[in-house]
């Protein structure tokens, strides 16, 4: 190409970049020189920068002009659907024809496999468990892959073994490189990776060698005022972010360890009046679009969030992130804070860590892969010829779902197993366990949580000692932020008000657990017949549950009475659920009792309908009955749950209601069985409807 046409092409890529972020957007040096290698030397290249640094820009670009010159349309593999729904936004803003296949959208998979025949789409973004489905890896990806006009694999640190988010799905794409036709360039960006996962990602997506350009800069943010909050009480770190939450600026996340964590600090802080909502990895993708909604547009003053809520999510002014509780890795905790600041010029970044918090660690460590015996089981309960689902291996080995499904596609990757239709089959093929590999990853997670440990405590610059640890190419030597409690001195001591602490405590020893109403249904379900979109506007009220089967104190209880035998409530069941309903803050008083009839355990919902319905001087109005020969619902996904839950009990007579109905379950878990049960409640006439279950599995 001639200087003169380079330049034409910058001008171009220029204009592109002005539609994307803005009109005084200009493309910083290194972007270009990525967007040159990929477009005019059709290169394999590896970008390494910050969040924020304009990652996205290159890719998008890159995938417009190459489009515009004749190439096939660019393959994004990206691993969150929030992610996902902000680069759909980007590009349509530049003209880009783009689609995304993911687990939120099954209903359009058909109809976007077609629109990728028909060559009618310039971007298709998928996520890396697409890259194994037995459909699209036969039937679709071999044509992406021949005529591809460039692949992007976003957050690209996932392919590392030694990446703070690993996952096993992203090793497929190193087979996806390889079957790529020729000049076809490739592109990996991550914001998070140090010197052993860069070597390590080149080596996975084979961009490694002389060819490859990479391009790696630093990961200061001037932004960003780090600080760390010693407390040692759990209830005192609770009763802190109560009472310091309205002090921080504009709204952001709020980080837990677990899922329940997460809950449980909603409920706390929203009974102290703060506009919060969970965020997790049980959160449904419709719920979590919403969600993420309510935080750019500052409708809430922070989301309570798990690592779900991170890489991908963009909100510029996002103006502080708190962690209740440290992550195992400095890495991993970079990239969590790295969403705030990103075009403001401060932002609060607060670690709160626990003394429980090594423990959760041991904890998700002791879940990860599993020892050899436990894996060659797998792989002699696996047939060659006759596939078996993950539910039905389950029973046959010593795992649980997850745990399994992490086990299953590390062996296909290996290419001792293989996924196909109905299931997984053994290859027949040999099959080595990596003894010295996992040996290192136990190694290399035990010195990250070292450091991690570290940097809570240590007297240098925190910006400085977080550098280091991704090994910033860009540090120079021990310089100091400037910014950080340890360059400035304490902006948080760790004082709270008795009294706060004691209605924390009060608070959380209330018994029972919130129960989140659903807020918007799933997507697609027009394509299931059933008019169902938006917010929920039928559905129940805020719910509570008496406790989780994972429960240390209940949860032991909890699984005996509803995985038993079926008979009459306990007394002690009785009594605890009295309890919860006497604390319970609900508008108005309830008037009524119902439950939704139980196929397994009919004398324990019965007996405890009737005994609260005579505690609490409600109407019994008995159980709200399942349809003669109506299907079970599917679980395969909301969507499909919701649509097998339409029309699913007979039509009870509660004409004449003027005050709510509780509505009792026995184990809830996804919500959908109770929202569709309380939208026929109240057709029926119930003015309103207060969801209580027994259980909930997490």
């Amino acid at each position: 190409m001639t200087t003169a046409t380079t330049a034409d092409l910058r001008d171009e890529a220029e204009r592109l970049l002005r539609v994307l972020a803005g009109s005084d957007a200009r493309l910083r040096e290194d972007q270009w020189t990525a967007i040159e290698a990929l477009v005019v030397g059709r290169r394999r290249a590896l970008v390494v920068q910050r969040t924020g640094w304009g990652k996205s820009a290159v890719y998008f670009i890159a995938a417009k002009l190459l489009r515009s010159r004749g190439h096939g349309p660019t393959v994004i593999v990206s691993p969150l659907l929030a992610l996902m729904r902000n680069q759909v936004a980007s590009a349509e803003r530049a003209g880009v024809h783009a689609a995304t296949i993911n687990s939120g959208n099954v209903t359009e998979w058909d109809e976007i496999h077609q629109r990728v025949a028909a060559r009618e789409l310039d971007v298709l973004l998928v996520s890396p468990e697409r890259l194994n489905n037995p459909d699209f890896r036969d039937q679709v990806l071999p044509s992406l892959a021949a005529d591809a006009g460039l692949v992007v694999v976003d957050e690209a640190h996932c392919v590392s073994d030694w990446g703070h988010d690993f996952r096993p799905d992203y090793r497929r794409i190193r087979t996806l490189v390889e079957d790529l036709g020729e000049g076809i360039p490739v592109l990996a960006t991550t914001a998070t990776a140090n010197d052993r996962v860069v070597s390590d990602v080149a080596t996975q997506l084979g961009v490694g060698g002389t060819e490859t350009l990479v391009l790696r800069g630093t990961l200061e943010r001037d932004s960003l005022n780090l600080a760390v909050v010693r407390i040692a009480d759990a209830t005192q770190r609770a009763a802190w972010l109560a009472e310091h939450l309205d002090q921080l600026p504009g709204s952001g996340i709020i980080y837990t360890l677990t899922v329940s964590a997460a809950r449980d600090l909603v409920s706390l802080l929203a009974d102290r009046g703060h506009q919060v909502a969970a965020y997790t990895g049980q959160t449904d993708s419709a719920e979590r679009e919403v969600l993420e909604n309510d935080l750019l547009n500052n409708r809430v003053k922070a989301l309570v969030a798990t690592s779900a809520l991170g890489m991908g999510f963009d909100k510029p002014d996002l103006g502080f992130v708190v962690h209740v509780g440290a992550p195992s890795s400095p890495i991993s905790y970079y990239q969590q804070v790295g969403r705030a600041g990103r075009a403001t010029d401060r932002a609060e970044v607060v670690l709160l860590p626990g003394s429980e918090d090594q423990q959760i660690w041991s904890y998700f460590a002791s879940v990860s892969f599993p020892r050899e015996h436990i894996v060659r089981k797998v792989i002699d309960v696996l047939d060659t010829e006759r596939p078996q689902s993950t539910m039905a291996l389950e029973p046959l080995v010593e795992l649980g779902r997850t745990r399994l499904e992490l086990v299953l596609k590390v062996l296909d990757v290996d290419g001792a197993v293989r996924r196909v239709r109905g299931g997984w089959v053994s290859t027949g093929q040999p099959w080595t366990y990596d003894t010295d590999r996992y040996g290192r990853l136990e190694a290399a997670r035990s010195a990250e949580q070292q450091a991690m440990l570290e940097y809570a405590r240590t007297d240098e610059c925190r910006m400085t000692f977080l550098r280091r640890q991704l090994d910033d190419p860009g540090l120079d030597g021990d310089s100091r932020c400037g910014r950080c409690d340890n360059c400035t001195g304490p902006k948080y001591n760790s004082d709270v008000t008795a009294e706060t602490v004691a209605d924390t405590q009060r608070r959380l020893d209330r018994p029972g657990i919130d129960l989140p109403a659903r807020k918007q249904w799933p997507t697609g379900m027009a394509k299931l017949g059933v008019g169902l979109s938006g917010k929920i506007t039928d559905g129940p009220e805020l719910g509570r549950v008496l406790g989780r089967l994972s429960d240390l104190g209940w949860g032991q209880r909890l699984r005996t009475l509803v995985g038993g035998a079926d008979a009459p409530a306990p007394d002690a069941i009785v009594d605890a659920c009295v309890k919860v309903l006497a604390a319970w803050d609900w508008a108005e008083r309830p008037g009524s009792v119902m439950c939704v009839e139980s196929p397994t355990h009919p004398a324990l919902m019965r007996s405890l309908t009737s005994r609260l319905a005579r505690v609490g001087r409600l109407s019994d109005l008995g159980d709200l009955r399942e349809r003669p020969g109506h299907p079970p619902p599917s679980t395969a996904n909301s969507a499909y749950r919701v649509a097998g839950l339409v029309d699913a009990w007979e039509t009870p007579d509660l004409s004449g209601l003027d005050r709510p109905v509780l509505l009792l379950d026995a184990v809830t878990d996804s919500g959908w069985t109770l929202t569709m049960a309380a939208r026929s409640i109240r057709k029926a006439g119930a003015p309103a409807v207060l969801p209580f279950a027994l259980a909930t599995p997490r």
